[in-house]
Formats: structure tokens, C-alpha cells, sequence
């Protein structure tokens, strides 16, 4: 569960961290929501944007949600939270620099990478996985957050976290250009670093996840006959790993999945195609783009293996839905994996309520496709 739902969820039922307010601010929505004045609520009074969460408040499972389990998901939620930032103290205090900070890749400042370099007892070349940060194509950067590098570093896989140039620099492709770049200059040193540049996966959050499946989709971009010799350089991977991301930024698709024909853009978008309004979008120029910039269009048979992640359920989505809840849903996964699953193409998703019964998370797919290549079976089922 996301840190950013916790906030809605407390916001939602008026809890702070001090238990007697809490008490007080839950019995206020009590009376407000209970239609029926029982004393508790019923799913469907519950506000409806949090009615896929309902079986979290209902502890006894009776079908109602009493002051006294409101009170105690906001206890549990607050030493969740407690042990979650401990946790991140934790890594943040113990992280080990990297062996190679900021190494530039192109001549902007954004064009950088950090690096850790894996010690392996047997000398071997380490795989690598790469960290591609989110941010709405828009901000973040390659501090990796809590992302658990000595989780990888202890399996004997190298990884990079890196940065790319953003929409304010310029639109599509230059971010997925820039991501594959910085791959193509590892692969390049690879020798230098003792990296085997054929045990590469990327993985990422919302925007990173979007250019890691692109990535993982389209066509080498490496340039045979280049004079530079970074050009020629492979850009495909072994695995793709997402955080809430997208396999499409076309946004007539995503009113086709949707069902929602009026579904208004995310503010993301004008940037991401450099357009400044809804009417471009109409434009042969913007609807190329949205294609081309969509991984599942650049989807074939011999592409590698993904495994998705998303935090909330397969909810419904309507043209009032914040933006920020159907452009991280669960449906783009879903979608996606029908897909992959016609042409052969493993792919494993995970939301709310449905988790994965192979990885744990996208962590251990991560690792296992690096270290464990070609041992698992592709599923081949029709598309429903």
C-alpha cells in the first residue's frame, strides 16, 4: 500500500496520528455516511472511490465498518508508517556510495548515471539491472529512493540508477532516446566494468516503468554502420519490470479501455508531445506520436518477459476519476498481459487484491531473470 493512499485514506476519515482526535473525526463521518443510522457503514456507504478498499476497515468481516475498526486501521496504518520510514532510515544510513557517481552520457546535465558495481566470488561478468526513476515525464532523478540496490548487489547484479532529460527539455522521444543512450554507453564499457552486457534488464515507476517497457519493446535502435561506437551498441534487455506504468500514452486508447470517450488528458501529456491544448491531439502529427510513443505498439514475439505492478484495484474509471488513478491502473496491465499472452510472451501482473503467486515482487522477478535466464514457462492463452 502506497504512501500516498495512506494520505488519502486519512484525509478521507479525518484521522491524525493522535488516537483520541482520530476517534472523534471517524464517529463525525459515522454520522455523516450512515445512511440508516446503525451505528456503522456498509459498502455502499462508503464514498465510492474507496469502496475496492472497503475489506481493509472491515477487520471481522461482517460487512460493516464500526467506529472501532476505523480507529484501529488509522493505529495500524501509523505503525505501518513508522516501520516503513525506520526502514528507509535504515537503507538511506547504510547505502553504500556508488562505485561510479554521475557519469555522463550526453552533454546535458541531465544526461547522468550512477552505478554499483557487483563483487562476485567467481569473477564472472555481472548482469545489471537498470532503475529508470518516474515523475510524470516531468521530475524526479536517479537517487533511487528506496529502491533496495544491496538486494541486487548480494545476488551478484550490478545496478544503475539514471537520470534523462525531461519535458521541459523537449517532448517525446527524447526521454526514451536518453534511457536507451545511457544503456548503449554501459554496454560500451562493459568490458571496463566487467558487466555482462547480455544480462540487462530495466525496471522502473510510473514514467521509468513506461520508457522500461518501451525499451523492452521496440526495435534495437543500435546503428551498425555508425561512426560512433557507443551508436552501435544493442539496446534491448532480457526483462522489464513496472511500478504503476503504462503500456500505452495514447489517449484515444485510453478511452477505448476506459469506456470513457470524454476521459480528459493528463496534464502530462501536452508537455510529453509538446502540444498546448485538447485539439492537437486531433492532429495526424500527435496521433503518430501517441502510437510511437505507446510500448504495447511496438509489441512482438521476440520480446523479453514483464512483470507488472500496480497498487490499487481493477476499479471502475469514469470522466470525474482523478487523472493520477487511471493513468497508474491496473486495466493498462491487464490489457497489456492479454496481449502477450496471445503472441506467447510471458508478462505477470499483480494489483490489489490479486497478487502474484510466482515473485514476491518485482524485485525477485528481477533477479530471477538475471541470474535464472529461460526457465520459466511462457503461457500461451487467448485473448478473452
Amino acid at each position: 500500500m502506497g504512501r500516498a493512499f495512506l494520505v488519502r485514506i486519512f484525509a478521507m476519515i479525518g484521522m491524525v496520528i493522535t488516537i483520541p482526535v482520530a476517534a472523534q473525526q471517524s464517529e463525525s463521518h459515522i454520522r455523516r455516511w450512515d445512511h440508516n443510522s446503525d451505528g456503522s457503514l456498509t459498502r455502499m456507504e462508503f464514498p465510492e472511490r474507496f469502496r475496492d478498499r472497503f475489506e481493509l476497515f472491515d477487520t471481522d468481516k461482517d460487512g460493516t465498518v464500526t467506529q472501532t475498526e476505523l480507529d484501529a486501521f488509522a493505529e495500524s496504518q501509523r505503525k505501518r508508517a513508522e516501520r516503513i520510514q525506520a526502514s528507509k532510515n535504515r537503507v538511506t544510513s547504510v547505502r553504500r556510495q556508488p562505485t561510479h557517481a554521475d557519469v555522463a552520457y550526453g552533454d546535458h546535465e541531465k544526461q547522468k548515471f550512477d552505478l554499483w558495481l557487483a563483487t562476485r566470488k567467481d569473477d564472472k561478468p555481472s548482469p545489471l539491472v537498470i532503475y529508470i526513476h518516474g515523475g510524470g515525464f516531468r521530475g524526479g532523478d536517479k537517487s533511487a529512493g528506496n529502491q533496495p540496490i544491496e538486494q541486487y548487489l548480494d545476488q551478484g547484479i550490478s545496478f544503475a540508477s539514471i537520470n534523462y532529460r525531461l519535458s521541459d527539455v523537449g517532448p517525446y522521444p527524447i526521454m526514451m532516446h536518453d534511457a536507451a543512450r545511457c544503456l548503449q554507453t554501459i554496454r560500451s564499457r562493459a568490458d571496463q566494468w566487467n558487466v555482462n552486457p547480455d544480462r540487462i534488464a530495466c525496471y522502473g515507476g510510473s514514467a521509468g516503468a513506461g520508457i522500461s517497457l518501451w525499451l523492452a519493446f521496440h526495435d534495437d535502435l543500435a546503428e551498425p554502420d555508425s561512426d560512433d561506437p557507443i551508436a552501435r551498441q544493442s539496446t534491448r534487455i532480457v526483462a522489464a519490470g513496472t511500478i504503476g506504468g503504462q503500456s500505452t500514452y495514447d489517449m484515444r486508447t485510453y478511452r477505448d479501455w476506459f469506456g470513457v470517450p470524454d476521459l480528459p488528458p493528463h496534464p502530462a501529456i501536452y508537455a510529453f508531445f509538446g502540444i498546448e491544448d485538447d485539439a492537437e491531439l486531433e492532429t495526424e502529427r500527435v496521433q503518430k506520436l501517441m502510437v510511437d510513443a505507446s510500448p504495447i505498439s511496438h509489441l512482438s514475439k521476440d520480446d523479453p518477459p514483464v512483470f507488472m505492478v500496480y497498487s490499487r484495484g481493477n476499479i471502475p474509471v469514469d470522466v470525474d476519476s482523478s487523472p493520477g488513478l487511471w493513468v497508474h491502473h491496473a486495466l493498462l496491465g491487464i490489457k497489456l498481459k492479454q496481449v502477450m499472452d496471445h503472441i506467447g510472451v510471458e508478462c505477470r501482473v499483480t494489483w490489489n487484491g490479486n497478487p502474484s503467486a510466482h515473485y514476491e515482487d518485482v524485485h525477485a522477478f528481477m533477479i530471477h531473470k538475471l541470474t535464472n535466464p529461460n526457465t520459466d514457462p511462457i503461457p500461451k492463452f487467448p485473448i478473452p
